[in-house]
């Protein structure tokens, strides 16, 4: 039987040593192919690109939508939050207690000055005047008589008929009496008074509110709650805060007799409710807030304002006539300043700084940095660089400023 020899533990030591020699040759000879591989996969990857620019392929165009900058006039305006104050405002209380016989008002209702609004039982009161009328005339008599016994009892004493004390009696009487027809005479006045009491009348036009009392009620002098309130609605008022450091203009124009208009915006500021002329301003700053408030008059003759309606007031300073006006939307802000962007005849864009003046709604003014028939980008230019391809889409609108 033979067994199987192992030649390698036959070799010599320098056999071994050749034979790792050409092991090593043979994986040096492959990490130099895969360089060479390597190396020939970059060159033509770069050569790819190369002719790639070679051949003029531009990054793609930027779409944006431009408006174009013009010529116009721009006002300015002091705003302030305002609330509608009515120019008049009652709540009808009683003045004499007493049921109530008829409310004959409708809730919500126009009621012209001295319309009736309650009725409160009058036959007290005229009882009351039927007995104060019938102590005066009884007084009065008194009066009467007692002044003929004056004037007889002067005659007797003259002639030294009588003692001159009895006649100084008889006329300190006719002045007691005198006093006390005084005293009638202001009890029936106050009678009647308290009976003109018991039919309450408007005070003025005005409309009025929610019913607070029905027939039937008894009402009270002391009750605070009232029968109803009226809120005089056309003309009304608009009150609204503006900083102290406007004050000295306002009061210039005031002193100066100018009209200065209001308008009345919505909460939005988007929608303008209505217009009016600025009335008069406050004496005293408030310190908490370093504002004077203003107050403006409107003629509300459609009735959109209503008592305690909050709206945003704007004050009409001045016009500025001529100015570069651009949508507010073309602004662009950072650390360094404020810029537009503009698209080139060549449909690229450049950045322009530009100093802003009075803003109007959607429009700005611009003092330096553009000019009218300027193209400033409204949309697109966050994507935007200098250089930029743009791709212009439909034109925006024309920006003057425009009353709301």
């Amino acid at each position: 039987m033979s067994f199987p020899v192992n030649t390698d533990t036959q070799k010599s030591p320098a056999a071994k040593i050749r034979a790792a020699r050409r092991s090593w040759i043979v994986v040096f000879a492959l990490f130099l192919a895969a360089c060479s591989v390597y190396a020939g996969w970059m060159v033509l990857g770069n050569g790819s690109r190369a002719a790639g620019q070679a051949g003029g392929s531009l990054p793609p165009s930027v779409p944006v939508v431009p408006a174009a900058a013009k010529q116009g006039d721009i006002h300015v305006y002091i705003t302030g939050l305002g609330t509608v104050t009515a120019l008049y405002t009652a709540t009808i209380l009683p003045q004499v207690t007493g049921q109530i016989l008829q409310v004959p008002f409708k809730e919500g209702d126009i009621v012209k000055k001295g319309a009736l609004l309650v009725e409160i039982d009058p036959r007290p009161y005229e009882a009351a005047l039927l007995q104060a009328q019938g102590q005066l005339e009884r007084d009065k008599a008194s009066l009467e008589e007692a002044r003929i016994d004056f004037k007889r009892f002067d005659t007797l004493a003259k002639q030294d008929s009588i003692a001159l004390q009895q006649r100084d009696d008889q006329l300190y009487l006719v002045h007691q009496l005198e006093g006390s027809v005084k005293l009638d005479e202001g009890l029936v006045q106050s009678a009647k008074i308290n009976l003109a009491y018991t039919r309450i009348t408007s005070p003025f036009t005005g409309r009025v509110g929610l019913r607070l009392v029905d027939p039937g009620n008894i009402v009270y002098t002391p009750d605070t709650n009232g029968i109803a309130v009226i809120t005089q609605e056309q003309p009304i008022t608009v009150i609204f805060p503006v900083p102290e450091d406007n004050l000295g203009s306002v009061m210039k124009k005031l002193r100066a007799g100018e009209s200065l208009e209001v308008d009345a915006l919505d909460r939005a500021q988007n929608k303008k409710i209505a217009s009016g002329k600025l009335l008069t301003a406050d004496n005293q700053i408030d310190t908490t807030t370093g504002t004077v408030r203003l107050k403006a008059m409107f003629t509300n003759e459609d009735g959109v304002l209503f008592p305690n309606q909050f709206v945003n007031a704007r004050l009409l300073m001045d016009t500025m006539h001529g100015v570069t006006l651009i949508p507010s939307a073309a602004i662009q802000r950072s650390p360094k300043g404020t810029y537009v962007y503009l698209v080139k005849e060549d449909n690229t864009a450049t950045v322009r700084w530009v100093k802003t003046g009075v803003y109007e709604g959607d429009s700005v003014s611009i003092v330096e940095g553009v000019s009218p028939g300027d193209l400033v980008v409204v949309e697109g230019a966050e994507r935007l660089k200098e250089g930029s391809r743009v791709n212009v889409g439909k034109q925006g609108q024309d920006s003057p400023a425009k009353d709301k």
